[in-house]
């Protein structure tokens, strides 16, 4: 007969959520929200039926075990059953608190999102140089969904603490806290990386235009690095636009893992920086010096004097490696070899010069000697 009742129970309790929920378009609704329908095949009209159908038999059952005097399993059931229906008004308070918080977040994402659109908000994408298309990247739907999320964190929070299981919900609510403490430097370092980038393509774009106004393109021909000046987007000017917005945007991101307390990422790329630093003044010494050498070798040329060729191409090599270990020295690129490879080559070229004086000017040089001796010796005073 407890049987026959629970049955009962349960079975009219079943049909009552299925119609209930039904004439709600609970499912539906459901479905629209999350999309959803397409993983789960069991509605989920059914399930919460189904969960106060078989809630009702688990009710019963102490009853039913009373009846058949069965002390052994009665005891542990009945303990059972009892911090079950003692923990169902928490559960249905969690319950309700998620779904009103999580109602609550969706209206107010929505109506943060429609305002940024009315706003126009989005049209920042085209001045970041993104496409704007239906499924692109949005500011609006960004800001949106952090509003989403600011107020679902607490919601979720709040929840935890109504279902009163401290060791689960301690941890959780712990580090949604942590999450939700860090969730303003995390939108400070965003808004810092959107602002620098914002900055760095202002300041690139006016650095391109004005490097191409200056005729900076054609400097790779006068330093002897091709025929004609490169246009388009591989243009000096353009790659100089392109390096000043990573620049700007390294900056940031080191300034942004400072602010989130990424110290050792920041350092690391605070150490990348200063060689990148080093390695533009590098190739600019380089540069410059290439400009000096073919300068040199240009005028040598047109002096119109003997092995006028030979020597340009003398002075032009010997400029280069003069250049050349400069840079390397400013890059830091073995110090100690460079200056000792740089010595050396300095000495083996004034050894060799003093030994082609020394044997091939040797009579030249003897005579040379003679007559500076007599000289002196013509100018000493006569001792009476």
């Amino acid at each position: 007969m407890i049987l026959l009742v629970a049955w009962a129970l349960a079975g009219g309790l079943r049909l009552v959520i299925l119609k209930a929920l039904a004439a709600a378009k609970f499912d539906e609704r459901f479905d629209k929200q999350t999309a959803i329908s397409e993983v789960a095949r069991l509605p989920l009209s059914k399930t919460l039926a189904n969960t106060g159908y078989w809630l009702i038999f688990l009710i019963f059952l102490p009853a039913v075990l009373s009846v058949l005097a069965i002390e052994g399993i009665l005891r542990p059931v009945g303990q059972m059953v009892e911090k079950i229906v003692a923990f169902l008004p928490n559960i249905l308070v969690a319950g309700l608190i998620l779904l009103g918080g999580w109602l609550l977040a969706r209206i107010v994402c929505r109506i943060v999102t429609n305002v940024l659109v009315a706003l126009g908000v989005d049209r920042l994408n085209e001045k970041m140089g993104l496409k704007q298309s239906p499924e692109s990247f949005s500011l609006s739907r960004v800001f949106g969904l952090v509003v989403y999320i600011l107020i679902l964190i607490p919601i979720v929070i709040a929840a935890l603490g109504a279902v009163k299981l401290e060791s689960i919900t301690q941890p959780a609510s712990n580090m949604l806290g942590k999450m939700l403490g860090a969730l303003p430097l995390v939108f400070a370092a965003i808004v810092l990386l959107v602002i620098a980038y914002m900055v760095g393509r202002l300041v690139g774009r006016f650095a391109a235009n004005f490097l191409g106004a200056v005729n900076f393109d054609s400097l790779p021909p006068k330093l002897g690095l091709g025929k004609e000046p490169v246009t388009g987007k591989w243009a000096l000017s353009e790659i100089v636009g392109h390096l000043i917005v990573v620049t700007i945007m390294l900056f940031a991101f080191v300034s942004a893992c400072n602010v989130l307390g990424f110290n050792t990422i920041a350092t690391l790329f605070s150490e990348f920086l200063v060689l990148v630093g080093h390695v533009v003044v590098g190739l600019v010494i380089f540069a410059f010096g290439l400009y000096l050498a073919n300068l040199a070798a240009n005028i040598i040329r047109s002096r119109l004097i003997a092995q006028a060729e030979l020597l340009s191409i003398v002075a032009r090599v010997a400029i280069l490696l003069l250049a050349g270990a400069m840079a390397l020295r400013q890059m830091g690129l073995a110090n100690e070899i460079i200056s000792l490879a740089f010595g050396l080559a300095f000495g083996t070229v004034a050894v060799a010069a003093a030994i082609a004086f020394g044997i091939g000017g040797r009579d030249i040089a003897a005579r040379k000697l003679g007559e500076w001796t007599k000289s002196i010796e013509s100018r000493k005073p006569k001792i009476m």
